[in-house]
């Protein structure tokens, strides 16, 4: 649990209140006190007067249903995205690639042993897991998360990989670990990755590395399609190469912004 820290420094009200904004989960937008105090393992009066606090600042609403969250908390997570710059970077590169594929893509980062997606272009197509900013899913079956973790040193991964995944999703491809090493040796050679149901029946999906200035993958783009409309081969003979195109007109972006000095 985050409030576990140690140290002079560590606030425990701060990390607290973390946890019941993070209590929410999909599916369950209301939830009582009762709930609330059962999902984070905090006592009734310490959980309500945090969600009174959250009412307050106008992070939390509450209502006969119970408590539920306000739109003001998305505004956690688009500071994080705006003060990286790489959704203003990357979002006409990524316009043009959708209109060029008709498919969605996205842009996504390592949380732990998942990905969190941090930006999308989306069209109205057959899906069978619904995905917008801040979605999150295991890394491993996901091309992008094939990705990012093969970009990762040997020791690192390993740390990454034993964290439990906090996505709710239990996903349909769990290789042994030397399955898994064998195909992120793939990834790491080739400079793409390919999933095929291996997160969720139907979906499948190319990702190519977006760098920085000094070559370090600080996100992954993808092309993502439905088996029922999109083949593998159209997949990785058509979009694959757009893809690889853009990834590195994004990376070049990327990398062109922040070498501007800044004052």
């Amino acid at each position: 649990m985050p409030r576990q820290g140690a140290g002079p420094d560590f606030i425990e009200a701060l990390a607290r209140g973390l946890e019941v904004i993070a209590a929410f989960r999909p599916g369950q937008p209301a939830m009582s006190l009762s709930q609330v105090a059962g999902a984070t393992g905090l006592a009734r009066p310490t959980a309500r007067r945090i969600l009174l606090t959250l009412e307050e600042l106008g992070y939390v609403r509450s209502d006969a249903a119970g408590f539920a969250l306000t739109p003001r908390v998305l505004e956690l997570g688009v500071a994080y995205v705006r003060s990286m710059g790489l959704w203003d970077i990357a979002r006409p590169h990524m316009e043009r690639l959708v209109e060029r594929t008709d498919e969605s893509c996205s842009v996504a980062q390592l949380d732990g042993s998942d990905i969190v997606y941090v930006a999308r272009v989306s069209v109205p197509k057959l899906v069978t897991l619904s995905v917008q900013i801040g979605t999150r899913f295991p890394a491993l079956p996901t091309s992008l998360g094939k990705v990012l973790l093969a970009s990762l040193p040997a020791g690192e991964l390993e740390k990454v990989l034993a964290q439990p995944s906090r996505s709710g999703l239990t996903p349909c491809w769990q290789p042994d670990p030397e399955e898994r090493e064998t195909v992120l040796r793939e990834v790491r050679a080739r400079g793409w990755a390919l999933t095929d149901a291996q997160l969720a029946p139907g979906i499948r999906s190319v990702a190519a590395p977006l760098r920085d200035g000094s070559g370090q993958v600080i996100a992954a783009l993808n092309v993502n399609a439905h088996a029922a409309e999109t083949s593998v081969e159209r997949l990785v003979e058509t979009h694959l190469p757009l893809l690889l195109q853009t990834a590195g007109d994004i990376s070049a972006d990327f990398a062109r912004v922040a070498a501007v000095p800044h004052v």
